[in-house]
């Protein structure tokens, strides 16, 4: 007996809904993203740049914002990629109203509008503390290393800097000199009135990688001037000994994102940055967020604190984060502040002088056993980091300079919640 199936034709003429938001569900995430673009986030510093009355019309500063908006909530961050699903992705579709900017626009209107996109972040936030979705009852704190956009294999040590400096100008003055050689050569045989071939490209690669060198190695040096030149932090535990003003000969610099470094992750030795959350015990909302090239936690805390109370104008009552934020400074930050902390001591090497502040933390931890409230962090901040690396599929910084990617890690903070407010309102 024969099985009767419905009909399959893609050639059928169809008759498209009414409006183009017709073709979603009442209540997707398309619906939500648009109508808080539309009505509730206040656009006008990307709005006040266009002023000028000439040439053909861009497309709507709202709608852009609502596609990067929608892009980075459902894991879809290239530009190439989000031109795509503008012509294959019906909930795309329905978002843009048919339309479809290319790549090139949907690119050049993120890196100009960059920092305004990133500051999204708090008008997000002050939403989600309206829904009832921040409480600041207990707060977790930490970090996760990010990739950034270049390879570890693109940097140089100092002194290997000095080392290949010499060398390549070595090399470069060589080949300059057997082309004047050439030249003069040629000179004799065709005439001096007549062209010669352009320089090689492989001179001018060297050439190229020999400036680089000399500017990594400028700037490196810059740096540890400055190192030198600052007044020492008298509350700052470290074994080093005082700045000389010379770069140590394994500082590095990378060629390709000269703001990024080499960190230490799960997955090895990475080049890239360390992103900053806070994140509110009740619904895993992001109360602040920054971002460092500096692969240690532990001056972090204290502008994450202070983010929390310019975002939301009071501060969290407790307060837990892991031994990489443990140090006499940010106990003492806690107690400025009046937060209950729970910060784990496990780094703290209980023969040496370790200070009150510390004892004080250790004993508070070890009396609550595993009732303790530092037992909330691992179950409030870490999910996050999950659903941003693993569940968006968000691996890698596509931007590069510390100020862009800053801006980026706001943009996927400000998605996150975004994700949360949606879940109340859908």
């Amino acid at each position: 007996m024969s099985k009767t199936f419905q009909e399959w034709n893609p050639e059928q003429s169809q008759m498209f809904p009414a409006t183009p938001l017709d073709m979603v569900e009442k209540g997707d995430l398309v619906h939500v993203i648009r109508n808080l673009v539309i009505q509730e986030l206040d656009l006008s510093q990307i709005m006040n740049q266009y002023r000028e009355e000439r040439g053909q019309p861009p497309f709507h500063p709202q709608m852009m914002t609502a596609l990067l908006l929608y892009g980075y909530c459902v894991g879809i961050y290239s530009s190439r990629r989000i031109a795509r699903a503008c012509r294959q992705r019906v909930d795309f579709m329905a978002l843009l109203g048919m339309q479809k900017p290319d790549f090139r626009t949907i690119n050049l209107f993120r890196q100009r509008h960059l920092a305004a996109l990133g500051g999204l972040f708090g008008q997000v936030l002050s939403l989600c503390a309206k829904a009832g979705l921040v409480k600041l009852g207990h707060v977790s704190l930490d970090g996760t290393k990010m990739r950034a956009n270049a390879s570890k294999h693109k940097a140089m040590s100092y002194g290997k800097m000095k080392k290949a400096e010499v060398d390549l100008q070595a090399q470069v003055k060589a080949w300059f000199d057997e082309a004047e050689r050439q030249d003069r050569e040629e000179d004799d045989l065709y005439g001096a009135d007549n062209s010669g071939d352009e320089m090689p490209a492989w001179v001018a690669d060297k050439q190229e990688l020999l400036k680089r060198i000399r500017q990594a190695k400028a700037e490196l040096e810059a740096e540890a001037k400055s190192e030198a030149e600052r007044e020492p932090d008298p509350q700052k535990n470290s074994h080093k000994g005082k700045p000389t003003g010379v770069p140590e000969e394994k500082s590095q610099r990378n060629f390709t994102d000269p703001d990024s470094r080499i960190m230490k992750s799960s997955d090895g030795y990475i080049q890239g940055y360390n992103a900053q959350t806070a994140v509110d015990g009740h619904r895993q909302v992001i109360v602040a967020q920054t971002l460092s090239n500096n692969g240690s936690d532990m001056n972090q805390m204290p502008t994450l604190l202070q983010q929390i109370k310019q975002n939301l104008g009071r501060q969290a009552k407790e307060v837990s984060a892991d031994s990489g934020y443990c140090s006499r400074r940010n106990l003492i930050e806690l107690i400025r502040r009046h937060i209950r902390g729970y910060i784990s001591t496990a780094r703290q090497d209980s023969h040496q002088n370790i200070g009150e502040q510390v004892q004080q933390m250790r004993s508070r931890i070890k009396r609550g056993g595993w009732r303790s409230r530092y037992r909330l962090r691992k179950q409030i901040v870490e999910p996050v980091f999950g659903q941003i690396k693993s569940a968006r599929g968000f691996r890698q910084f596509l931007l590069r300079g510390q100020q862009k990617v800053a801006s980026e890690w706001s943009l996927l903070c400000t998605a996150h919640n975004l994700l949360k407010l949606a879940a109340v309102l859908e």
